[in-house]
């Protein structure tokens, strides 16, 4: 076990926070599949459910280690082959969308002969971040011209959005919320930012306005389910939505200061996605208050070494690496969070490496893996840094170890004659 601790590069801060969030994450996980189990098995058992987790939790955790080993300078030519691969796999899942347990899921493919599903938008959301990234971190002699960043930027940008935006409104908000901040901290014209948000806004209004026109086209079924939750969350109005967020204040109301106590959890049995969506509904009722503020510390205290790793990294790609890829899980966890207290509409946002789920758990690892690539190539300079000044040093001590030497040998056995001339009597006469 040392050995493999000692293997581990990179900060050892993001390392520990990320694994005491896996580590926390058994107990709700194991909790809140009651309900899953006696609709599924009809017994209630949950372990089954528990070992799929340590599965996923044990994948995700190899994919950190195996992709924080790549140098991460790779990710900026493979982001620029990946993304038309992406738009291939987002147009595949946007026309074959499973569905599971009967709804519609349109978010999703089954990957074939492993029967496993797999959520797109988070692969092309990592993609896109990077690929931004690896654009604003391009040396130029002459400043940003909007013209060639709306071929070079924000088209790749804009269609990647659109092939999410039909199925899943929440991720698309949220990824292009952080490619402006990206842009942004890159320092993109500011002005050319405020004409993009607009372009943003008229499209997602025209996108509206034809999903009222073709209101039976399936590229438009979930326009409905955005402005019922809209609806139902500026008003009273009853629904399913309503319905959970219900159970879930419950929850979080009956577990006041320190909670019902692990597996004691009532509403589990009651709230709909209660393993996933609203994981952090069940963490404050069976941990209480404390146990929910633990988990918001964190993922601050996880925010805070994502802020010092980027201020840390040496090149400009590095540091917008590290915010394009880590500020979005933490904004992540905090819709959860907000959703869970009602202080957002249900979005359908996952609590990251806490809420089950394979393609969310890998994806996330997959983007970690990259951060602390990163923070692993600063630990390398700083440690041939060191190596460098001390073999300076050494060779120093060996040049004035070698002057002293000789010093000490002219000393004794200078070739200068003291003796006394013995012709010295016959010249005096």
């Amino acid at each position: 076990m040392k050995q493999l601790v000692n293997s581990l590069k990179g900060d050892k801060g993001i390392w520990s926070f990320v694994a005491l969030l896996a580590l926390f994450s058994f107990m709700p996980v194991f909790s809140a599949s009651s309900n899953l189990a006696y609709i599924g098995q009809g017994n209630g058992n949950t372990l089954g459910y528990l070992v799929k987790h340590l599965a996923h939790i044990c994948i995700g955790f190899a994919i950190i280690y195996w992709i924080h080993k790549v140098p991460y300078h790779y990710f900026r030519a493979i982001s620029k082959i990946g993304l038309p691969v992406v738009w291939i796999l987002l147009a595949y899942t946007l026309i074959k969308g499973t569905v599971i347990a009967g709804a519609n899921a349109s978010r999703w493919i089954q990957v074939p002969f492993i029967g496993i599903t797999f959520q797109t938008s988070t692969l092309a959301s990592i993609v896109l971040f990077i690929y931004v990234a690896r654009y604003l971190s391009k040396t130029r002699e002459e400043p940003i011209e909007f013209k060639a960043s709306l071929w070079e930027l924000w088209l790749p940008v804009f269609f990647t959005l659109i092939l999410i935006l039909p199925a899943n409104f929440s991720t698309t908000a949220l990824i292009f919320c952080m490619i402006l901040m990206l842009t942004f901290i890159g320092k993109y014209p500011l002005k050319y930012i405020g004409i993009i948000i607009g372009s943003g806004i008229l499209f997602l209004a025209f996108f509206v306005l034809l999903s009222k026109a073709f209101p039976d086209s399936r590229f438009f079924n979930r326009v409905h389910t955005w402005e019922s939750r809209i609806e139902n969350f500026s008003t009273d109005k009853p629904d399913e939505d309503d319905y959970q967020i219900e159970k879930a204040k419950i929850a979080i109301a009956s577990g006041k200061i320190y909670g019902l106590g692990p597996g004691k959890s009532v509403q589990k049995n009651f709230l709909p996605q209660s393993s996933s969506d609203f994981i952090y509904a069940i963490i404050v009722e069976e941990y209480g208050l404390l146990g929910g503020l633990g988990v918001l510390a964190l993922y601050l205290l996880l925010l805070f070494r994502f802020v010092i790793a980027s201020h840390k990294a040496n090149t400009l790609f590095g540091k917008l690496v590290v915010i394009g890829l880590g500020f979005p899980m933490i904004f992540q966890a905090m819709i959860n969070m907000a959703v869970a207290v009602e202080l957002l509409p249900v979005t359908g946002q996952t609590l990251p490496l806490i809420s089950s789920g394979g393609s969310s758990i890998w994806m996330t690892c997959f983007a970690l893996g990259i951060i602390i690539s990163v923070t692993k190539k600063e630990e390398e300079i700083a440690q041939e840094l060191k190596d460098a000044a001390k073999r300076e040093e050494a060779l120093q001590k060996l040049i004035d170890r070698e002057l002293g030497e000789e010093d000490l040998i002219e000393e004794n056995y200078s070739i200068e004659d003291k003796a006394t001339n013995p012709m010295h009597a016959v010249l005096n006469k």
